[in-house]
């Protein structure tokens, strides 16, 4: 029988640290990665057989659980008549109708392959719209590995960067002081100054990548203000809260009114895919009516648009209720457990998403969210994964309660949550 561990071996022989992305290895928290074999609905097995409760459904991604009959009908239909085409495709514009009709603020859209190319091409259009060249960021919030916005990103960069809390420093080897000279980074849920230099300001509207961090009354209003003040162009980074909050995204849940939307995980039903739209002559300067270039072979993708389109018509008004009530439910359930059995814990809940802040405090900065407990966090984890939940092996991710995981779920997923803390406190006593 395969094992984990000879897997992960064979795969550092083969794959940089063995895995396509950082945060699988487990470096966070220590110990061997599972590899998934399959999954189903609010449940995957690894290679070994293990079955686990999974609240990581793809960071995201996936919302309607894994394995939805309808989403995978969509895709086997779709590749059925071919995979790419390099050409426009009927499904390419029912789903960036589909987004319009959702979010008004998008007049127009553009597909892309990823998140990571949704914002770093946004930021280049907030630039060739402007024709200034300063970015605006927030300490915490991860919008991608694009040079430009790789500095003080929260998330699994925490694990690697240096301090970078002034700003303008660079989270990754490999991206020069220059490539983040014309950005700024200032604290979340703080409205910054901004002057004439700056093209744009990106945020996350609700912070999900230093755990789970709401915006402060006002906070949002005050950012479309200033930049309206100065001209300059707002971006809300929607990867993670687009289509997961509500029909319209956290942009209709605060009630701001963005230039630019950056899109990606539930627009793809769990496939490869991005977008970005906005008011429509900002979204005209893109080629080839424009100047601002920007490309991609695998762009509006087949499967990736006939899997996001069949997602989206799961999610209704009845399903964001259903979302928003087993959220709360895991919320409560969790902060309840935990704090129960001796482990501090605030687990804040937005809309469908729920964080877990090992810690008295709940923070509203990427200062506050990176005083959590990341020791206690990485037993919680390991004693949670050896009693059948998997939560992300990292501290600043947050939890993704979907469709599939009903009442029932997760009920199960807050009794092992006590018993797991009861177990590392009691590991810690002896």
């Amino acid at each position: 029988m395969t094992t984990n561990r000879a897997l992960f071996d064979r795969a550092r022989a083969v794959i940089p640290g063995g895995v396509n992305s950082p945060v699988r290895a487990f470096t966070a928290v220590g110990g061997t990665p599972y590899f998934v074999a399959r999954a189903e609905g609010p449940r995957v097995w690894d290679v070994e057989g293990n079955e686990y409760l999974d609240l990581v459904q793809s960071y995201g991604a996936v919302i309607a659980g894994h394995a939805h009959p309808d989403i995978v009908a969509a895709i086997r239909a779709a590749a059925g008549d071919g995979t790419s085409y390099g050409a426009p495709t009927e499904r390419e514009v029912l789903l960036a109708e589909e987004i319009r009709a959702r979010v008004p603020s998008c007049e127009k859209v553009r597909m892309v392959s990823s998140g990571t190319e949704a914002t770093m091409t946004a930021l280049r259009l907030a630039r060739g719209f402007t024709g200034r060249s300063r970015v605006v960021k927030f300490a915490g919030n991860y919008h991608g590995h694009g040079d430009a916005l790789l500095a003080d990103s929260g998330s699994a960069v925490a694990h690697i960067a240096a301090d970078a809390t002034a700003g303008g420093v660079p989270g990754s080897a490999g991206v020069p002081a220059t490539a983040v000279a014309e950005t700024s980074v200032v604290p979340y849920n703080v409205v910054p100054r901004l002057d004439e230099a700056v093209a744009c300001v990106i945020v996350e509207p609700v912070a999900a990548n230093m755990g789970l961090v709401a915006p402060v009354p006002g906070f949002l209003a005050g950012l479309r203000a200033e930049c309206d003040r100065v001209g300059a162009l707002l971006i809300l980074d929607e990867v993670i809260t687009g289509f997961r909050l509500g029909r319209g995204g956290a942009q209709a849940a605060y009630g701001v009114v963005p230039d630019l939307s950056c899109f990606g995980k539930v627009i793809g039903g769990g496939l490869n895919v991005g977008a970005f739209g906005g008011r429509g002559d900002v979204m005209d300067r893109l080629a080839p009516d424009g100047p601002v270039y920007q490309a991609g072979t695998l762009s509006g993708n087949p499967l990736a648009t006939a899997a996001g389109l069949a997602a989206l018509a799961l999610l209704d008004d009845a399903a964001y209720v259903t979302l928003h009530e087993r959220a709360a439910r895991l919320g409560a359930g969790l902060t309840a457990a935990l704090n129960d059995a001796g482990v501090p814990a605030r687990c804040p809940v937005v809309g469908s998403l729920v964080g877990l802040h090992l810690g008295d405090e709940l923070p509203l900065d990427y200062a506050a969210a990176k005083r959590t407990d990341e020791a206690t966090y990485a037993a919680l984890f390991h004693a949670m994964l050896d009693r059948g939940v998997a939560l992300a092996p990292g501290p600043y991710e947050v939890l993704f309660p979907g469709l599939a995981h009903d009442d029932a779920v997760i009920d199960q997923i807050v009794a092992v949550a006590g018993d797991a803390a009861a177990a590392v406190v009691a590991s810690r006593a002896i």
